[in-house]
């Protein structure tokens, strides 16, 4: 599978998408997340952290650069925009590998401590609440995964 294109009209919207689609999450999974500020990229994540039954607020974890939350899963909320050089002592690949869903904001900036399969997610502006929300499945998980999306 290429990708899947879903369109949202709401951040309510967005939201309820992320949420559906925590429910086909397992340890291990790891999502990218791109898009332009204000596209949607914390409402999505609030809504897969609700998907996920993580009770805490979440918000962007854009000064402390991983946030780690507790659900039916570990939820590891990364916001790498702001690192320097000295993120390969950050340990990516413990999150990567590890019991949790890890979600990764401006993922484009680490994309050599990326794991080969993921599931890559852009989302974009298409009026002052509408958007397209872009899934590009890396691996035969992930497209099984967006298979199960559309189904």
């Amino acid at each position: 599978m290429d990708q899947v294109e879903i369109m949202t009209n709401t951040p309510e919207e967005t939201g309820a998408f992320a949420e559906r689609l925590a429910q086909y999450l397992v340890a291990g999974d790891v999502i990218t997340l791109e898009g332009d500020l204000g596209a949607g990229k914390t409402t999505f994540t609030k809504g897969l952290a609700k998907g996920l039954g993580v009770k805490r607020t979440v918000n962007s974890p854009t000064f402390t650069i991983i946030k780690e939350y507790k659900g039916r899963l570990p939820f590891y909320h990364m916001d790498v925009y702001r690192l320097d050089d000295s993120f390969e002592d950050l340990g990516f690949d413990e999150y990567f590998e590890g019991e949790g869903v890890t979600v990764v904001e401006w993922a484009h900036l680490i994309e050599d401590q990326l794991p080969r399969e993921l599931l890559s997610l852009s989302i974009y502006r298409e009026g002052d609440t509408a958007r397209r929300i872009v899934l590009k499945p890396y691996g035969e998980r992930y497209n099984e995964l967006c298979k199960e999306i559309v189904s």
